[in-house]
Order: structure tokens, then C-alpha cells, then sequence
């Protein structure tokens, strides 16, 4: 069996860093975007299980991101499961970026457990066509 493969398009080296080191010791492969319309050609050409997506990137917002991947002529994008990876907390920040396209958020900083949790559970569904 082939190791699941996660894009996480992030700006942040240092989030970059702490996902790539946590991801590669559970036996992900993980494909690095540092802006959003990198991120969106890597998930159209790659075939990816999961997006874990920051929402403030340099060029696009990730509410964008998610609303292009969503909306792209490849059809598996719509049902990827997309994590967005935010730092805004803010009121009403949650249903913002569920309305995006998004299926889950994890809050920065990041929770390692939380992103163990995450990825491994949306993986599994994807594995079995389950759609959050």
C-alpha cells in the first residue's frame, strides 16, 4: 500500500517544517505549496488524499483556494477533504471557511495530536468514499 498524500499549502516556513516533520513520521508523503495558486496547480497535476490549507497566504486568501479547488474541472477536487489551517479565531472565522469549501479547521498554533487525529480520520473516510 501505497503511503497517503497530503498538500499542505503553507507560506509560514516554520509551520511547513513542523507539519513536514509530524506527517513524515507517520508515513505521509507530503507535497509543499508556498502560495495559493502553487498550491491549486500542485492539487490539480498531483493526486492528492487530503489539503491541509493555510488561510493567509501571500497571493490568494485560502477561502479562495478552496473555492477554486471546489470549482475545478477536476471533478476529485470537489470531494478531497480540505483542512483548513488557520490562525483566526475570531467569531464567525468557523463558518467562513466551512463556506469556502473547507470540511474541518485545526487553530494555530498547531496541536500535533490534533493534526495526527485529523489527517489520520479524513484519510480513513476518503479511503472508504465518505464525504464529511
Amino acid at each position: 500500500m501505497t503511503a497517503p498524500i497530503v498538500l499542505y499549502i503553507e507560506d509560514h516556513p516554520d509551520n511547513m517544517t513542523l507539519v513536514r516533520r509530524v506527517l513524515q513520521s507517520e508515513n505521509y508523503t507530503l507535497i509543499e505549496a508556498c502560495t495559493g495558486l502553487q498550491g491549486i496547480l500542485l492539487a490539480e497535476t498531483e493526486e492528492v488524499d487530503l489539503i491541509l490549507l493555510d488561510v493567509n497566504l501571500p497571493d490568494i486568501d485560502g477561502y479562495e483556494v478552496a473555492r477554486r479547488l471546489r470549482a475545478s474541472k477536476k471533478t476529485r477536487l470537489a470531494e478531497i477533504p480540505i483542512v483548513a489551517v488557520t490562525a483566526n479565531a475570531m467569531r464567525g472565522d468557523d463558518a467562513k471557511i466551512l463556506e469556502s469549501g473547507c470540511n474541518f479547521y485545526l487553530s494555530k498554533p498547531i496541536n500535533i495530536q490534533e493534526l495526527i487525529d485529523t489527517v489520520e480520520g479524513l484519510i480513513q473516510l476518503e479511503a472508504r468514499g465518505v464525504r464529511s
